[in-house]
């Protein structure tokens, strides 16, 4: 189980899969191999969108987001 959580907040987001993970990794820019964390913001949510995010991620980290512009996000195994 893979479990994202703002940072900003220290609220736990929900889970997501592998696949989802993946693609998190493939889109943002990690600052080395151990990176578990990722700033967003909502553009990178429409691109995420045109680059073909599965609905349920994107849904995910827009009600993580709430009303904030953007966020930073962490993962973690469990």
């Amino acid at each position: 189980m893979i479990i994202l959580t703002n940072k900003d907040t220290g609220l736990e987001i929900g889970t997501i899969t592998e696949t989802q993970l993946q693609f998190l990794v493939d889109q943002l820019e990690e600052e080395s191999p151990t990176d578990t964390d990722y700033w967003l913001n909502r553009a990178e949510l429409e691109i995420f969108k045109e680059n073909g995010a599965d609905p349920d991620l994107v849904a995910l980290l827009e009600k993580g987001m709430g009303e904030a512009e953007d966020m930073e996000v962490s993962w973690a195994r469990r």
